[in-house]
Formats: C-alpha cells, structure tokens, sequence
C-alpha cells in the first residue's frame, strides 16, 4: 500500500516540478546555476532523492499516526500545487497567445526583411562598379583639377583683399565696429608679409587709416562712458585688438569714473540729516563704485587673456591701479562721513545714528566681496569703531553736567531757606532724590548705548566691536569713568575757599559724603552688576574691579565728612575768636549772665548734630555719669587751690601751681583734635567740639584776664559743660578741655579770684 503510494505520489510530484522549471528557468536537475547540489537522498527538494530511502527512513522513525498526518499533509500540498498551477496558466493563457501570434509574426518578417537584404547588396554591387569606373576615367585630370582648386582659393584671398578696405569702411559705417576688426586681423599678416608690393602697400595703407579712424571713434565712445556695460566692455575689447595700450585704457576709464563720484560727493554736503546723508551717500556713492569696480573688473581683471594679449599681464596692472583708484575714492567719502558724525552732540535720540552707521557697515561689505584685499572695509569699520567710542565720550560729558546740574539744583535748594526765610529742604530728600535722579540718568544713558548692541545691527556682533565697545566703551570709559568723576569731584569741594571761588556750605559737604557712603556700600556694585547683565561684559580684558571703585567712593566719603568736620568747627571756632579777642578782659564787669556767644554756640552745635542725625547714625556713646551737667571746674587741684588764692600769693607759688598742673597733663590721656571721623553722628560731632574748645583754649592763652574776666570765662565754661556733654562719645572730653581752658585763664589771670559754684549755677541757670 505504501509502497504504490509513494511511486504514485512521487511520479505526480515530478510532473508538476518540471512544468514550474520550464516556466522559472531552472536546469533539468530543478537549481539554478549558482545553487548549491543537495547529495541527500531524503531531500524530497534534491537531485538524488530516493523514495525507497524516504519511505523507509519514514516507517523506522515515524509511528502509524505520524506516518498518516504526513500523508495528510503531503495530500494538502499535492492539492495546493495543482490549484497554484491551474491558477498560473488562467492567469497567463493570454500572454501564451500574445507570444504564439509575436512568433508567427516575426516569422513573416524575417522572410521579407531577408528579400530587402538581397536587395541592397544587389545596389551596393552596382554602386561599387560605377565608382571605379568613374575613378578610371577621371584618374588622368586630378592634378589640373586639384591646382585649379587652389588656384581658385588664392583669387578668393586675393579678392578679399582688394575688397578690404570697402568692407572696412561700410563696416565704419554700420558701426560694425568688432567685424571690421575681425575682419582687419585676418588680413594684416597677409598684408604685412606682402607690404613690399606696391599694390599690397596701397591696401595696407587704405586699411591704417581706416582702422585708425575706427579706434579713434572707438576711444571716444569709451571716453563717454557707451551706452551700456556691454558696449563699454566692446569697446575696450575691441581697443585692447588694436594694440591699444592696456595701461592708458585703465588710467582713461578710471578717470572717468572718478569724475562721475566727485559729483556724487558733492552731492552729500548738502544733506543735514544723518540717516538721509548715509541712506544718500550708499545709495549714490557706495553704490556707484560698486559698479565702478564690478565693471572695471569685467573689463581689465576678470577677462580672459588670449594670443599676445595674455604676455602683457594686464590683470594685475589693471587691480593695482583699481585698489589705488577705490582707497583714494573711499577716503575722500570717509572724511565726509566722519565729519558729519561730528556733528551729531545731540545725546537726545541715539536711534538715527546707529542705524545710519548699521546701513554704513553693511554697505561696505558688498566693497569687501567686489574687491577682496582692499582696505575699505577695515576702515569704514574704524570709522564705525571711533563714531561709538565718540558716542561713549559725549554720553560721559551729558552725565558729567546733568551731575554738576544736579549738585548746583541741591546747593540751591539749601540755600533757598536762608535767601527767602521759608522751611529749611530736608537732606533725606534732596538726597534721595539726588541719588535717583543720577541713577535713572545712568539708566537711561546705558539703554540709548544699549542700541548699539542689538541684535539687527551688523557691526553689532563682530569679535572687533563687540568685546572693545563692551567691556573698554561702555563699562571703563562710560560707567567706571562717570563714577570716578563723581569721587573726584566731590573731593574737590574739600579743598579751599579761594580756589573755588565761594564757600561750600557744609550740608552740601555732609550730603555728598553720604551719597560717596551709598556708592561704596551698594550703587556701584548694582550700577556695574546692571552694566555686565546688559551688556554681556566678558571681562577678558583688563578692567577696574568694584573694590577699588568702592574704596575710592570711600575715600571720598571720609574726606568730605572730615572736611565738613572741619568747615563747622571753623565756624563755631571763629565766633570764639572774635568774642575773645574784642572783649577788654582786664577791666570787665562782673559777670551776671553768660555771655550771648555761648548760648550760639550750644544753639549752633545742637542744629549741627539734628542735620547730622538726617542723613548717619547714632553711633556710639560711653557711658554718661549721674552729675555730667553738674561737673565743677576748679582752677586749681587739691591743696595747692587754696594757697594759690591765699593772701600770702608769692611768684614761687606760681611756679609751683604751673609744675603741678604740668605734671597732671602729662599723666592725663591725649586729646587728638582731627582724630579720624567715623561714619555716624556722635564722632562728627565730637570732632567739631573738639575743635571749637581747642580753638576756645589756644585764644585764652593769648590774652590777659583781670578777676572778673576769669570769672566770666568759669561763666561761660560752667555753660558750655552744661549742653556739649550730651553731643560726645565721651564726656570726660569735654570736662578736660574746659578745665584746661579755666587753668590757662587762670595761669595768665592777674588777680585769679574764682567764683563761687553756687553763684555760677545760678548765673547759668537764669542764662
């Protein structure tokens, strides 16, 4: 049963694979020629397969219910394989068709194109005959025929010749300029060789003085400029054929042009606007040199050289002269342009000039691409480079005077109060209002040079511009530079009276030396912190760092607090002068009240320390003890009181008395007058103090009292006690140099008879 199965099975399955080979191509084994041979005998796909083999290997390996699924299966593919094989011949039974009717037809045709061909050898047989017959018979005249043939070229030459200078006239006529050229350099070296015939001699003549009227028509159609590049580019082509000088040709066309952008410059100076001379001088100036130098370079540079016109190098004769020619073109132009920029003072709107020179620069490097090499560029950017720092130099000047307008507004607005009697400006205010009208000034200054930074503009973001113009422009010569004049100008207010022709008045200097004080402690670190964000300052190149702007405010700060220090105690101290030096104190009265000087004095230090209070701090105090106000000045210590007052006064106590008060200076503490003023209210007005009452002291010791001007003096010291304590840092201060003040009253007194304390409570009570 299986054994038939097999052979059946097998033989069918042969069937259909030779009828798959003969449609895909395959050899008589079932492979294609690159296929490799299968030597397996169960293959059922190889050229040895053997169904014995197979089945046998099958019915050892395989049970009952495999061996029947495998027949299943093998039933399934036999029957796929038949449908695959009907559905392939329905699908092609047309194209079967088609090729059976293509073959007879081709049959039909190859039995006629086969007459056709018959044919035609036929012919060729008879053509080939007729040739050589025709060979045979002409074979004697061939050389006649072949010199007359040449004979017939030579008389055409000839006639050409003779006909020259008609053609070249009519040619001159038509204004066919290049044929008539054309035609002249085919026959001059025919006319040249043969000049030394008389009839060849008379052509050549004839055409000389044509073709120099030609060249001479020629030189003045280029010397008006043509009609049209084209023509201009003929007419030097047609000129450089002629043997023109190449040299003379440049030095013509250039001179030409350059009369052309005369009048374009001329043009310009009577623009008044920046914008409209820039938008006019690229539109009509940039723009006609570019298409000077566009057309130059198409007629002399960028032509190719052909014959003997390629030996004489005229490419870089003609660029030579072509850079020499734009440089002195561009620096003419130049000039005008950075003269114009000189004139723009105005800092009001800075927008016009920084697109007028973005429109500059751009223009400029269409220069750059026409004529690689030139200079033009580079210093149009210069100029570009020197019209910003000149911005960066004029803002600097606008800040500088709104400054010193601003100072000169605050210094009105101080003395207002005494001119017209009204309420005194409040020093918070005209300070903080000092300071924010100098720094929206900064702001709005930084945001008008900020515009040569944007984005749109050209010149904007090039390595040479933007790095210099931030870091060098904007941040040192522009910020750094205004905060150093401020400084420096605040410091001159400290120097003297006659130098400046009038008094600062010293809540001038007190505000100053707080503005200075802000500056150091937060305005310039915000002001160069607002500047790098803005302007993306790199710091690659060397720049002053925000320490030493702030230690140089700082040092502004100080010196004008000292100088103001100095300028009140200067006041008070002349007042204490005059009272001393016009009063008779030898023949004084006895005194009943204290005397006017002092009570201004306390009045003068009070308003002192409220004017200082507005703008510094307290600062600090030592401790106050309980009796400060009623602190008794004594002339002389201990025992040595009441012998120097006792009715047996002899010079020797006086010695004595001055040795024992040397002695108590000598163990007592230093007292420095311009010790260094701290930043806060209490040390400014101790320095003040201390120069009144050391000025106060060094007045007593030039005078001579009587008894009842050393009584006067205890009066007035007792008073002073009384108020300045309160206004040091340490009261002790104040106590020694009144006591050092009564002491030299008394040491130059000539009948020291002190007061009693009780009776100078009193006096200064009721005072």
């Amino acid at each position: 049963m299986y054994g038939n199965f097999s052979v059946c099975f097998s033989a069918r399955k042969r069937r259909v694979h030779g009828m798959l080979k003969l449609y895909y191509g395959l050899n008589e084994e079932g492979k294609t020629v690159d296929q490799a041979e299968s030597m397996n005998p169960c293959d059922i796909n190889g050229t040895h397969f053997d169904p014995e083999v197979y089945l046998n290997k099958f019915r050892r390996e395989c049970s009952l219910g495999e061996l029947m699924d495998q027949e299943s299966c093998m039933v399934k593919q036999i029957r796929s394989l038949d449908s695959d094989m009907q559905t392939l011949v329905y699908e092609n039974y047309n194209k079967f068709i088609s090729a059976t009717d293509t073959i007879r037809k081709m049959k039909n045709d190859f039995k006629k194109m086969e007459d056709e061909m018959d044919c035609l050898s036929t012919n060729m047989a008879a053509i080939t005959e007729f040739s050589a017959h025709i060979s045979g018979t002409l074979q004697d005249q061939h050389a006649q025929i072949t010199k007359l043939s040449g004979v017939h070229n030579l008389l055409r030459k000839l006639q050409f010749l003779f006909e020259l200078p008609a053609r070249l006239n009519k040619c001159l006529e038509l204004q066919a300029y290049s044929q008539a050229v054309s035609s002249h350099r085919r026959a001059r070296c025919v006319l040249q060789q043969y000049s030394h015939m008389p009839s060849f001699r008379g052509i050549q003549d004839d055409c000389h003085a044509i073709m120099d009227k030609l060249a001479q028509e020629l030189r003045q159609k280029f010397r008006d400029g043509g009609s049209s590049a084209k023509d201009l580019s003929e007419c030097v082509e047609l000129l450089l054929q002629l043997d023109e000088p190449a040299e003379e040709l440049c030095d013509k066309f250039l001179i030409h042009a350059q009369s052309r952008l005369e009048t374009n410059l001329r043009g310009l100076e009577a623009e008044t606007d920046i914008l409209e001379f820039i938008d006019r001088g690229c539109n009509e100036f940039v723009s006609s040199l570019c298409l000077v130098i566009a057309s130059y370079q198409e007629l002399f540079v960028n032509r190719p050289q052909e014959g003997n016109l390629a030996s004489k190098n005229i490419p870089q004769m003609a660029i030579g002269k072509l850079h020499a020619f734009v440089d002195a073109m561009a620096t003419c132009y130049f000039s005008l342009v950075e003269r114009r920029i000189q004139e723009e003072k105005s800092v009001g709107d800075n927008s016009l000039l920084v697109r007028a020179l973005d429109r500059f620069h751009r223009r400029l490097q269409a220069v750059a691409k026409l004529l690689p090499g030139s200079a033009v560029p580079s210093q149009g950017t210069e100029i570009v480079v020197r019209a910003a720092r000149e911005r960066i130099k004029q803002y600097l000047a606008a800040l500088q005077s709104f400054y010193l307008d601003s100072l000169r507004d605050v210094r009105q607005a101080l003395a207002a109060p005494r001119l017209g009697g009204n309420a005194p400006a409040s020093l918070p205010e005209l300070l903080s209002s000092l300071s924010a009208s100098i720094l929206n000034q900064i702001k709005s200054v930084l945001a008008s040079v900020h515009l040569f930074t944007a984005k749109d503009i050209t010149f904007s973001n090039k390595p040479y511009f933007k790095g210099e113009f931030c870091s060098q422009g904007v941040r040192e010569s522009l910020v750094v530079n205004f905060i150093k004049f401020v400084c420096q100008s605040s410091r001159q207010f400290c120097e003297s009276a006659g130098d400046r022709g009038g008094s600062t008045p010293p809540a001038l200097l007190l505000l100053l030396s707080r503005l200075c004080l802000d500056y150091e402690t937060s305005t310039i670190t915000y002001i160069l912190t607002l500047t790098d964000e803005q302007f993306l300052v790199q710091h690659r190149s060397p720049v002053t760092a925000v320490a030493a702007l702030c230690g140089e405010a700082r040092e502004a700060a100080q010196k004008l607090l000292k100088h103001y220090v100095k300028v009140q105690g200067l006041i008070i101290s002349q007042m204490l002068r005059k009272s001393v030096e016009t009063r008779d104190w030898v023949n004084t009265i006895e005194p009943r009240n204290v005397r006017a000087v002092m009570k201004r004095v306390v009045e003068d230090t009070t308003s002192i320390d409220v004017q200082v209070s507005l703008l510094y701090e307290e600062g600090t105090r030592k401790a106050h003890s309980s009796d400060s106000s009623k602190r008794t000045f004594s002339v002389y210590s201990g025992s040595r009181q009441q012998t120097r007052y006792a009715p047996s006064y002899t010079p020797s106590a006086a010695m004595d008395t001055n040795f024992l008060s040397n002695i108590h200076k000598l163990f007592s503490e230093r007292i420095d007058i311009f010790s260094p003023v701290e930043f806060n209210k209490v040390s400014v007005v101790t320095g003040i103090i201390k120069i009144s009452l050391k000025t106060f002291l060094e007045c007593v010791r030039l005078r001579t009292f009587g008894r009842y001007g050393l009584q006067q003096i205890q009066v007035d010291c007792n008073y002073l006690q009384m108020y300045l304590w309160r206004f040091v840092s340490d009261e002790n201060l104040v106590h020694f140099l009144l006591d050092e003040i009564v002491g030299s009253t008394a040491h130059r007194c000539l009948d020291p008879a002190p007061m009693e304390q009780s009776v100078i409570e009193v006096i200064c009570e009721r005072g």
